[in-house]
């Protein structure tokens, strides 16, 4: 089972996914540590990213996720994730842009069963004041309207799960190890 934990900057992901990885012992794959410099320079200049410069990212982290499905084991993603054609690339890799650019070809399954986005939802004035006192990361306060404006929160159809990060972290992480709790259940009752 693979969890990537996706939002806008500043809702929590790292924390939440350091959380669960110390909780289950789960591998914790930091998204920001895959970025090439170009974009971190770019996003540290103020510079939101477009959706060619996120392409390598994307991929890059389409491995990770399925080096860790071949070798069966649980893991832990923490990626943006912002748009649904970004988690495309995320399940489907290089196939998810041969479709996004040939109109008549197939468009891949929105969801793979053991892959799960896990979506940190927030109000944009409370995350908004999260970043601000966030010191030491090169994405700024002024830059999170960017994303709220690009946001596509996943469907049910694509192993979407919302959680509110309006609660405290503990809290967050307790309804998702409910969640993950559920999930390996039904699976072995299978």
């Amino acid at each position: 089972m693979i969890y990537i934990i996706m939002g806008v900057s500043g809702c929590g992901k790292s924390s939440l996914g350091l959380l669960l990885s110390e909780k289950f012992g789960w591998p914790l794959h930091e998204g920001d540590d895959f970025h090439p410099q170009e974009n971190t320079e770019k996003m540290t200049r103020g510079e939101p990213l477009t959706d060619q410069d996120r392409v390598s990212w994307l991929l890059k982290l389409h491995e990770v996720i399925q080096r860790e499905r071949r070798s069966g084991s649980d893991a832990l993603v923490v990626c943006s994730s912002l748009k649904r054609h970004y988690r495309q690339i995320l399940l489907y890799g290089s196939k998810a842009l041969a479709s996004s650019s040939s109109p008549d070809q197939e468009i891949s399954p929105p969801s793979s069963p053991d892959v799960f986005f896990l979506f940190l939802h927030g109000d944009y004035d409370v995350i908004h004041q999260r970043l601000a006192a966030r010191r030491g990361h090169y994405m700024k306060a002024d830059m999170l309207r960017s994303q709220f404006d690009v946001l596509e929160p996943p469907l049910k159809e694509e192993n979407g799960f919302t959680v509110d990060v309006g609660r405290s972290i503990t809290d967050v992480a307790a309804e998702v190890e409910k969640h993950i709790i559920s999930l390996k259940s039904s699976s072995v009752m299978r």
